[in-house]
Protein backbone atom coordinates (compact mmCIF):
# COMPACT_ATOMS: atom_id res chain seq x y z
CA UNK A 1 0.00 0.00 0.00
CA UNK A 2 2.97 2.02 0.43
CA UNK A 3 3.55 2.23 -3.48
CA UNK A 4 2.78 5.06 -6.14
CA UNK A 5 -1.64 4.41 -5.76
CA UNK A 6 -0.98 1.26 -3.84
CA UNK A 7 -3.92 1.51 -2.29
CA UNK A 8 -5.84 1.88 -5.34
CA UNK A 9 -4.09 -0.90 -6.71
CA UNK A 10 -4.51 -3.39 -3.83
CA UNK A 11 -8.66 -2.56 -4.38
CA UNK A 12 -7.91 -3.63 -8.03
CA UNK A 13 -6.50 -6.59 -6.51
CA UNK A 14 -9.30 -7.38 -4.40
CA UNK A 15 -12.05 -7.04 -7.10
CA UNK A 16 -10.22 -9.07 -9.60
CA UNK A 17 -9.80 -11.74 -7.25
CA UNK A 18 -13.20 -11.76 -6.19
CA UNK A 19 -15.18 -10.98 -9.66
CA UNK A 20 -12.36 -12.19 -11.93
CA UNK A 21 -12.34 -8.99 -13.60
CA UNK A 22 -9.74 -8.70 -15.51
CA UNK A 23 -7.67 -5.07 -16.75
CA UNK A 24 -10.00 -3.42 -13.94
CA UNK A 25 -8.92 0.37 -13.85
CA UNK A 26 -10.74 2.24 -10.55
CA UNK A 27 -8.76 5.65 -11.12
CA UNK A 28 -9.18 6.40 -7.19
CA UNK A 29 -9.76 5.16 -3.76
CA UNK A 30 -13.17 6.51 -3.60
CA UNK A 31 -13.88 4.93 -6.55
CA UNK A 32 -12.77 1.89 -5.48
CA UNK A 33 -14.96 1.97 -2.12
CA UNK A 34 -17.69 2.82 -4.18
CA UNK A 35 -17.24 -0.49 -6.67
CA UNK A 36 -16.83 -2.87 -3.76
CA UNK A 37 -19.57 -2.03 -2.04
CA UNK A 38 -21.82 -2.04 -5.15
CA UNK A 39 -20.01 -5.56 -6.38
CA UNK A 40 -19.67 -7.31 -2.98
CA UNK A 41 -22.30 -6.43 -0.70
CA UNK A 42 -24.54 -9.66 -1.43
CA UNK A 43 -21.30 -11.90 -1.69
CA UNK A 44 -19.94 -13.99 0.69
CA UNK A 45 -16.20 -13.61 0.86
CA UNK A 46 -12.94 -14.48 2.78
CA UNK A 47 -10.45 -11.41 3.21
CA UNK A 48 -7.07 -11.52 4.56
CA UNK A 49 -5.36 -7.98 5.70
CA UNK A 50 -2.03 -8.68 6.41
CA UNK A 51 0.61 -6.61 8.23
CA UNK A 52 -1.76 -3.94 8.58
CA UNK A 53 -0.28 -0.25 9.91
CA UNK A 54 -2.32 1.99 9.28
CA UNK A 55 -6.46 2.56 9.49
CA UNK A 56 -6.72 4.17 5.64
CA UNK A 57 -5.56 0.67 4.58
CA UNK A 58 -8.62 -0.65 6.53
CA UNK A 59 -10.77 1.66 6.05
CA UNK A 60 -10.38 1.39 1.92
CA UNK A 61 -10.67 -2.29 1.72
CA UNK A 62 -12.82 -3.24 4.82
CA UNK A 63 -14.49 -0.32 6.15
CA UNK A 64 -17.54 -1.96 6.94
CA UNK A 65 -19.06 -5.14 7.26
CA UNK A 66 -22.33 -4.03 5.22
CA UNK A 67 -19.81 -3.40 1.56
CA UNK A 68 -19.84 -7.66 1.59
CA UNK A 69 -22.50 -10.38 2.08
CA UNK A 70 -23.81 -12.33 5.27
CA UNK A 71 -21.23 -14.84 6.87
CA UNK A 72 -18.34 -12.96 5.35
CA UNK A 73 -15.05 -12.86 7.31
CA UNK A 74 -12.44 -10.48 7.29
CA UNK A 75 -9.20 -11.43 9.12
CA UNK A 76 -6.61 -8.86 9.68
CA UNK A 77 -3.27 -8.97 11.35
CA UNK A 78 -1.32 -6.13 12.61
CA UNK A 79 1.48 -5.16 15.03
CA UNK A 80 -0.39 -2.16 16.50
CA UNK A 81 -3.48 -3.75 18.68
CA UNK A 82 -4.78 -0.18 18.82
CA UNK A 83 -5.74 -0.07 15.12
CA UNK A 84 -8.22 -2.52 16.21
CA UNK A 85 -9.48 -0.60 19.09
CA UNK A 86 -12.06 1.50 17.27
CA UNK A 87 -13.78 -1.55 14.93
CA UNK A 88 -16.15 -3.42 15.85
CA UNK A 89 -13.85 -6.80 15.82
CA UNK A 90 -15.63 -10.37 16.98
CA UNK A 91 -12.64 -11.98 18.04
CA UNK A 92 -8.66 -11.12 18.80
CA UNK A 93 -5.82 -13.53 19.08
CA UNK A 94 -2.66 -12.77 19.78
CA UNK A 95 -0.36 -14.35 17.80
CA UNK A 96 3.03 -16.45 20.02
CA UNK A 97 6.25 -16.83 19.29
CA UNK A 98 7.12 -20.68 18.33
CA UNK A 99 8.42 -22.74 21.58
CA UNK A 100 12.35 -23.83 21.18
CA UNK A 101 11.47 -27.31 19.44
CA UNK A 102 9.14 -25.83 17.05
CA UNK A 103 11.52 -23.45 16.31
CA UNK A 104 14.37 -25.43 15.86
CA UNK A 105 11.99 -28.10 13.47
CA UNK A 106 11.61 -25.02 11.29
CA UNK A 107 15.24 -23.68 10.81
CA UNK A 108 16.32 -27.23 10.15
CA UNK A 109 13.93 -27.80 7.44
CA UNK A 110 15.68 -25.09 5.80
CA UNK A 111 18.98 -25.79 6.59
CA UNK A 112 19.02 -29.58 6.33
CA UNK A 113 16.26 -30.39 4.61
CA UNK A 114 14.43 -32.33 7.53
CA UNK A 115 13.72 -31.71 11.10
CA UNK A 116 16.47 -32.05 13.30
CA UNK A 117 19.63 -31.30 12.85
CA UNK A 118 22.70 -32.67 11.89
CA UNK A 119 24.86 -34.04 14.80
CA UNK A 120 27.69 -32.03 14.52
CA UNK A 121 25.57 -28.97 14.06
CA UNK A 122 23.16 -29.88 16.67
CA UNK A 123 25.09 -26.92 18.71
CA UNK A 124 25.30 -24.48 16.94
CA UNK A 125 21.46 -25.17 15.13
CA UNK A 126 20.16 -24.61 19.08
CA UNK A 127 21.93 -21.75 19.38
CA UNK A 128 20.94 -20.17 16.34
CA UNK A 129 17.94 -20.92 17.27
CA UNK A 130 17.96 -19.15 20.67
CA UNK A 131 18.97 -16.08 19.05
CA UNK A 132 15.75 -15.78 16.46
CA UNK A 133 13.81 -15.72 19.22
CA UNK A 134 11.10 -18.11 17.63
CA UNK A 135 10.09 -15.83 14.97
CA UNK A 136 9.61 -17.50 11.90
CA UNK A 137 10.90 -15.33 9.09
CA UNK A 138 14.03 -15.21 10.78
CA UNK A 139 14.19 -19.18 11.15
CA UNK A 140 13.95 -19.78 7.42
CA UNK A 141 16.21 -17.06 6.56
CA UNK A 142 18.88 -18.10 8.48
CA UNK A 143 18.36 -21.84 7.88
CA UNK A 144 18.39 -21.35 3.74
CA UNK A 145 21.79 -19.23 4.07
CA UNK A 146 23.15 -21.38 6.11
CA UNK A 147 22.16 -24.54 3.96
CA UNK A 148 25.03 -26.04 2.24
CA UNK A 149 27.62 -24.16 4.40
CA UNK A 150 30.80 -25.70 6.38
CA UNK A 151 30.48 -25.27 9.69
CA UNK A 152 33.13 -22.49 9.93
CA UNK A 153 30.46 -20.44 8.31
CA UNK A 154 27.78 -21.55 10.90
CA UNK A 155 30.14 -20.84 13.65
CA UNK A 156 30.82 -16.84 11.89
CA UNK A 157 27.09 -16.67 11.52
CA UNK A 158 26.51 -17.06 15.42
CA UNK A 159 28.77 -15.04 16.76
CA UNK A 160 27.78 -12.47 14.47
CA UNK A 161 24.10 -13.07 16.03
CA UNK A 162 25.51 -13.13 19.44
CA UNK A 163 26.37 -9.47 19.06
CA UNK A 164 23.04 -8.22 17.91
CA UNK A 165 20.15 -8.13 20.55
CA UNK A 166 17.14 -10.66 20.48
CA UNK A 167 14.63 -7.54 19.47
CA UNK A 168 16.89 -6.38 16.73
CA UNK A 169 14.96 -8.77 13.93
CA UNK A 170 16.49 -6.87 10.84
CA UNK A 171 19.89 -7.24 12.06
CA UNK A 172 19.63 -10.59 12.43
CA UNK A 173 17.81 -10.70 8.45
CA UNK A 174 20.40 -8.80 7.21
CA UNK A 175 23.46 -11.61 8.15
CA UNK A 176 22.33 -13.15 5.11
CA UNK A 177 22.38 -10.21 3.23
CA UNK A 178 25.42 -8.90 4.09
CA UNK A 179 27.02 -12.26 2.83
CA UNK A 180 25.96 -11.67 -0.78
CA UNK A 181 28.33 -10.41 -3.28
CA UNK A 182 27.41 -6.63 -4.25
CA UNK A 183 26.02 -7.17 -7.60
CA UNK A 184 23.81 -9.91 -6.39
CA UNK A 185 23.12 -7.57 -3.59
CA UNK A 186 21.84 -4.50 -6.02
CA UNK A 187 19.71 -7.55 -7.80
CA UNK A 188 18.31 -8.12 -4.63
CA UNK A 189 17.44 -4.27 -3.58
CA UNK A 190 16.18 -3.94 -7.35
CA UNK A 191 13.85 -6.51 -6.96
CA UNK A 192 13.02 -5.34 -3.71
CA UNK A 193 12.35 -1.79 -4.50
CA UNK A 194 11.10 -2.20 -8.30
CA UNK A 195 9.31 -5.18 -9.41
CA UNK A 196 7.05 -5.97 -6.67
CA UNK A 197 4.08 -7.77 -8.45
CA UNK A 198 5.40 -8.12 -11.78
CA UNK A 199 5.57 -11.53 -13.77
CA UNK A 200 8.91 -13.21 -12.66
CA UNK A 201 9.68 -14.07 -16.96
CA UNK A 202 9.93 -9.90 -17.37
CA UNK A 203 11.74 -9.11 -14.38
CA UNK A 204 14.29 -11.96 -15.06
CA UNK A 205 14.50 -10.36 -18.98
CA UNK A 206 15.21 -6.76 -17.43
CA UNK A 207 17.93 -8.04 -15.06
CA UNK A 208 19.36 -9.84 -17.65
Amino acid sequence: SGQLNGLVQLQEQLLFELLGIMNLKIGSVDRGINLMKERLHSKKVLIVLDDVDQLSQLNTLAGNRDWFGPGSRIIITTRDEHLLKGLKVDERYMAEELDHEESLQLFSWHAFGKTNPLENYADLANGIVSYASGLPLALEVLGSYLSARNIVEWKSAFDKLLQIPHEKIQEKLRISFDALDDNIKDIFLDIAFFFIGMDRGYVITILN
